[in-house]
């Protein structure tokens, strides 16, 4: 069966945003910066997050840190469990003006990992640690975007990624007593 005439104009829309997003990576500066953070978001940078906690806050941070990881974990599970079910092919694959400006770590495009475990992982730390939004919150968002130009992902697997990963932490967050977003 053939996609419906607004479903068509939807993946249009999609991929044109995704083209004119992955044209930024033209510039050699703005590919390595992206590039940087995409690398960070692989894990170093929230992995590091998680040891300063306890460093700095110990059994406090030990608390946040376990809550990061258990987040993590069901994050990862979710994500490649959806990647396996909707099998949606990358943009560099779908469209051969769309250049993949750093390998990719799968073969599937939906929904985008690294935006579900930034968003998800920035929520929860600042559950724990609002102070920490002047970092944590570009630095998501830098990750989203990073996706994008980097031509790995559509927009829509970077927003979808953002609404399973702020579920996700919102349902992680109620089930621990005593931590809010609220403060």
């Amino acid at each position: 069966m053939r996609p419906s005439p607004p479903r068509n104009a939807f993946i249009g829309q999609d991929a044109g945003w995704c083209l004119r997003a992955n044209r930024w990576g033209e510039w050699r500066g703005v590919r390595h910066f992206f590039a940087v953070v995409s690398r960070l978001g692989d894990g170093v940078f929230w992995y590091v997050l998680m040891a300063a906690l306890i460093v700095v806050d110990g059994l406090d941070g030990l608390a946040a840190s376990a809550h990061l990881a258990a987040t993590g974990v069901i994050a990862l599970t979710l994500y490649k469990g959806l990647k396996r079910w909707t099998r949606r092919p990358r943009p560099f694959a779908s469209d051969v003006r769309i250049r993949a400006w750093i390998a990719p770590l799968d073969e599937f495009s939906f929904p985008s990992g690294h935006t579900l475990h930034a968003v998800a992982f920035t929520l929860v730390a600042l559950a724990h640690y609002p102070g920490l939004a002047p970092l944590l919150i570009p630095f998501a968002a830098c990750v989203a975007a990073s996706r994008v130009v980097l031509g790995l992902h559509y927009p829509s697997d970077v927003l979808a990624a953002t609404v399973i990963g702020s579920v996700l932490a919102g349902l992680s967050i109620w089930l621990v007593p005593g931590v809010s977003l609220l403060g």
